[in-house]
């Protein structure tokens, strides 16, 4: 098999690390890079990195031609920005490729929902109804024969996989969660902003998007809400960090019941990631620098004595990068078309 891959919107740092696991999969061509910039950019000129590592027949981006892409490709990447890819999905879909969306315009499934947490109606809710939110761990059945992944958000992937197995256990509460996050600054996208720049982000560290709620908010909602069956109450409050790579999340749950142990806690998670290959449970809290470019999830569970009783704590980390944006979305291609979904992406590596 020679799965046909194209990316459209290649520039950014999402498309560079697509890029670059796409061309060492053995299953996998990249035959289309496409742009709206005017001319179209070379993409050995944005990332020196790439050189002799990709032909000058694919390495020249090419217009965003809908025809042009379908018949170059089996499966196409769009890495635009929210409300654009939304102007380019649909009619893709309809041109008869499989689409994997990494922007943010197909992951949450009321439209009305999208439009409060983007400021913007949704353009295409004829194919956000038909969109698969693309977490394999929680949901690889539905993957499996989609025409639309919606790949989920860096910090819902870090949350999901943390929580969801202790709310559809019933071990904690669907109330009163509260998500510290921290991000790298490449989660901020590639564009220079005045707080990104490197004298004012140097040995800082600030809570941003806290004020009126963050966009990724209603994501985690929605996939929590999934697991637990019920409503729920979370607080999500992101943090930048001085370093470019890497999320850390620590979550905060109350217990369900006084005969919730440490012993159930970590033998939930263990027992439920025992045969993913991409998330490794741990018996002490995870460090950023342990998933560096791996598409891995590291979680670690402790329940903790309070003045009041006690909280569960759980530790979730990843590469925002790789299983925060483009190793999962490869990781979603392969089930799309029915691969192991290590192929490419070694587990651990």
């Amino acid at each position: 098999m020679s799965i046909r891959a194209a990316i459209v919107g290649p520039t950014g740092y999402t498309g560079l690390h697509l890029v670059e696991i796409l061309l060492r999969h053995p299953e996998a061509e990249l035959t289309y890079l496409a742009s709206r910039r005017d001319p179209p950019p070379n993409l050995v000129d944005e990332f020196p990195r790439l050189r002799g590592r990709i032909g000058d027949d694919v390495a020249t981006c090419r217009p965003a031609d809908i025809d042009a892409v379908a018949r170059a490709a089996d499966v196409v990447f769009t890495c635009l920005p929210h409300a654009v890819a939304m102007q380019w999905v649909g009619r893709l879909v309809d041109a008869g490729v499989r689409v994997v969306d990494l922007s943010a315009d197909y992951r949450l499934r009321d439209p009305a929902v999208y439009e409060a947490a983007y400021q913007t109606p949704h353009a295409d809710v004829e194919h956000l109804h038909d969109a698969v939110y693309g977490l394999p761990e929680l949901g690889r059945d539905a993957l499996r024969g989609a025409r639309l992944v919606a790949n989920p958000g860096c910090y819902p992937t870090a949350a999901a996989l943390a929580v969801a197995p202790l709310l559809s256990s019933g071990l904690v509460r669907p109330k009163g969660i509260v998500i510290n996050a921290s991000s790298g600054v490449t989660g901020a996208g590639r564009s220079a902003k005045p707080s990104t720049h490197y004298p004012e982000h140097n040995e800082s560290y600030y809570a941003y998007g806290a004020i009126g709620g963050h966009r990724h908010q209603p994501e985690i909602a929605q996939t929590l809400r999934d697991a637990a069956q019920s409503d729920v109450d979370l607080l999500f409050v992101p943090h930048l960090l001085p370093v470019d790579r890497g999320i850390l999340e620590t979550i905060y749950l109350e217990p369900a019941g006084p005969d919730v142990t440490q012993a159930r806690l970590a033998d939930t998670l263990a027992q439920r990631y025992a045969k993913e290959p991409f998330v490794r449970v741990c018996n002490t809290p995870p460090n950023i620098k342990d998933v560096r470019d791996t598409n891995c999830c590291d979680l670690c569970v402790r329940l903790v004595p309070t003045a009041s009783g006690s909280r569960v704590v759980v530790f979730s980390t990843i590469d925002n990068m790789i299983k925060g944006a483009s190793g999962q979305a490869v990781q979603n291609m392969n089930l799309l078309f029915d691969l192991s979904e290590t192929t490419g992406l070694a587990p651990g590596t």
